[in-house]
């Protein structure tokens, strides 16, 4: 068995844990599974079944919380560490096949799958390396002002139909090749939650391949808390500001180099139709 799995937990109902679980003991290739507990209070059911289960005590936020199981994993040798969140629902038969192209991709250091709405709608969650605009100012324009512009960074002209390299690839579910986060680093415990997972892909992009596979897919009972909750939206806009401050407000030139050659290979896959 190659890979381990964490699952980082706030209060989430214990009902949508347990049937996670119950998807990842079915895959012949998982062999330990991290629930790392942010909560206030543990939860006694956690105990039961065959987990490890680390109780915190306090809530470190998302990145720290995973570090702690993907720090045992890079001690263990682990060969894959899956960080997926508890709102997901797959076929545990897809992780023999990612499995199994990483296995042949050697270069690949991080892969998302494609992911659903629980409508069957497609989530786009490639992006590119977000600017300020892109995370924070059109938050508070009218849609229709943005609508152009979200198209570019969600890279739909990608079709989300072939399997390609994307800078930004959602936290939902991030299947890391362990020795490329030995290198690069885990993920940035500056970040309580929000940007943690652009930083890591960013940083891993920099040295591995960062890949969308739409071989297989995923269902994501997404909700968009910051956009529905006062608090949650200021806890993103206040680590959004950390983001930026670390990589550059308006004047990155990574940045622009890393997303001037995607959206081309995008025109050139385009053009080749």
């Amino acid at each position: 068995m190659k890979l381990n799995v964490s699952v980082v937990l706030f209060q989430h109902p214990v009902s949508e844990v347990n049937a996670l679980v119950e998807l990842l003991l079915k895959s012949d290739v998982v062999a330990k599974i991290f629930l790392v507990d942010n909560s206030p209070a543990s939860t006694d059911a956690y105990l039961k079944l065959p987990v490890n289960y680390i109780f915190n005590g306090q809530n470190l936020g998302y990145g720290a919380a995973h570090n702690i199981a993907l720090r045992k994993s890079i001690i263990s040798d682990a060969i894959y560490h899956l960080v997926v969140n508890p709102d997901i629902t797959f076929d545990p038969k897809i992780l023999n096949n990612i499995v199994g192209f990483m296995d042949k991709n050697t270069n690949i250091g991080q892969l998302m799958p494609k992911v659903f709405y629980p409508t069957g709608e497609i989530q786009y969650l490639c992006k590119l390396l977000p600017t300020p605009y892109d995370l924070i100012f059109r938050r508070f324009l009218p849609q229709k002002w943005v609508n152009k512009r979200t198209e570019i960074f969600e890279m739909k002209a990608s079709g989300y139909n072939r399997t390609m390299d994307v800078p930004y690839l959602s936290g939902c579910f991030m299947f890391f090749r362990t020795s490329a986060l030995k290198d690069i680093g885990l993920f940035d415990e500056r970040f309580f939650m929000y940007p943690e997972d652009i930083d890591i892909t960013r940083r891993m992009h920099a040295k591995y391949r960062t890949v969308f596979y739409p071989q297989v897919s995923i269902v994501h009972h997404h909700a968009k808390s910051s956009y529905l909750n006062f608090k949650m939206l200021t806890i993103h806009t206040f680590n959004m500001i950390k983001y930026f401050n670390k990589w550059g407000w308006f004047f990155d030139r990574e940045r622009t180099a890393i997303n001037n050659k995607i959206k081309a290979s995008l025109t050139e896959n385009q053009q080749n139709k």
